[in-house]
């Protein structure tokens, strides 16, 4: 072969013709592409308006225009659907009673980030087993999200995969970018395309400046690799996202939602030129990983609140029908009972709710 010879002469006419090796250490299963999974379910005219209205809700409050709390409410992951449907019903009931003073969110998350192994969510593996029918768990997270927001409740959810988001971003009003990829060029680019309101958790070591950072990313237009509705690959312009925050969740050295913490966030904000917004994580290291304390933390918040500290726009609890939880054991497992973090009970949850509407009107 000549030394001259250029790339596309070597390469042959079809490039289907390579003699490309079996790769032993991976299957793959073919999925339903974002476009066709939204035909199955899609929106009609209607609740496309409410999820705008949603949304629309969101950011109001990020920018001033709404004083009410951004209460971001539920289990700590999805794992049966029914038991979600049944406190997203619940929880529906609820927000009438409080929404004068609060804005209900509800979590649903099928994706979650695994330190080492681990199940990671009704999106991946919706039989609870290894099985890995990605392509139910596709289906049956957007089929939820849509009723839930159907009843009413705006959807948060955190987006670990980049190429999931396709799937679920018309039906969401709240993302989550979790302390494990905040720091990660690949969910700054997304969350900089995506018309959600987006928080952005401080490390797990505590470190806040990722987030800083993450948010100045996300405000800025990206070009980036892409997934189309149609499955595609695509080259994606965004044009930046102005609806981020920094979520507070603690870090190892222990709790950050305090008023010295809080108060040295806000000033770290308007040090960086970002718009002095914050959320407070009621669970994790904020409650000393007990799900039991999750009520101290929102009621400090709120006694910070009223105290002036303006910047706080927004708390999160993780909450499931039953509280605490369980083993991944299909066999054996309770209805409504976490298999991930430990979480609240329903009636405990009412009353923290009930309560801080309270305490606010009280203002």
């Amino acid at each position: 072969m000549n030394a001259h010879t250029t790339l596309a002469e070597r390469l042959p006419d079809n490039l289907a013709d390579l003699d490309v090796a079996a790769d032993t250490n991976r299957t793959e299963m073919t999925l339903p592409t974002p476009v066709e999974l939204r035909r199955s379910l899609p929106l009609d005219p209607l609740l496309a308006e409410r999820l705008q209205a949603q949304r629309q809700a969101v950011h109001d409050i990020l920018e001033g225009r709404d004083d009410r709390l951004l209460v971001v409410v539920g289990p700590c992951s999805i794992h049966d659907p029914v038991a979600a449907l049944e406190y997203a019903q619940r929880l529906a009931e609820l927000a009438p009673r409080v929404s004068d003073r609060l804005l209900p969110v509800m979590r649903v998350y099928v994706e979650k980030p695994r330190t080492t192994v681990g199940w990671k969510g009704l999106a991946y593996d919706p039989g609870l087993d290894g099985s890995g029918d990605m392509a139910l768990g596709l289906r049956l997270s957007r089929q939820l999200m849509r009723d839930i927001a159907s009843l009413g409740l705006p959807v948060a959810t955190e987006l670990l995969q980049p190429m999931l988001a396709p799937y679920l971003e018309d039906l969401l009003a709240w993302v989550a970018i979790g302390a494990r990829t905040t720091e990660s060029q690949l969910h700054r680019e997304l969350a900089s395309g995506l018309d959600a309101a987006v928080g952005f958790k401080n490390a797990t070591s505590g470190d806040v400046k990722v987030a800083l950072d993450a948010m100045q990313a996300a405000a800025h237009p990206h070009q980036h690799f892409g997934l189309a509705a149609d499955g595609r690959p695509v080259m994606r312009e965004t044009a930046g996202n102005p609806h981020t925050h920094l979520v507070l969740r603690g870090g190892h050295d222990g709790p950050n939602h305090d008023a010295d913490s809080v108060r040295a966030c806000r000033q770290a904000l308007e040090v960086a030129g970002l718009a002095p917004r914050l959320m407070v994580d009621c669970s994790h290291a904020n409650a000393c990983k007990d799900h039991r304390r999750q009520g101290e933390v929102l009621r400090d918040v709120l006694a910070q609140r009223l105290a002036g500290e303006t910047s706080l726009m927004g708390l999160m609890l993780e909450s499931h029908l039953e509280e605490g939880r369980q083993a991944l054991e299909p066999a054996t497992m309770r209805y409504g009972v976490s298999v991930t973090d430990a979480c609240l009970g329903w009636e405990a949850t009412e009353a923290l709710l009930l309560e801080a509407a309270e305490q606010l009107r009280s203002a």
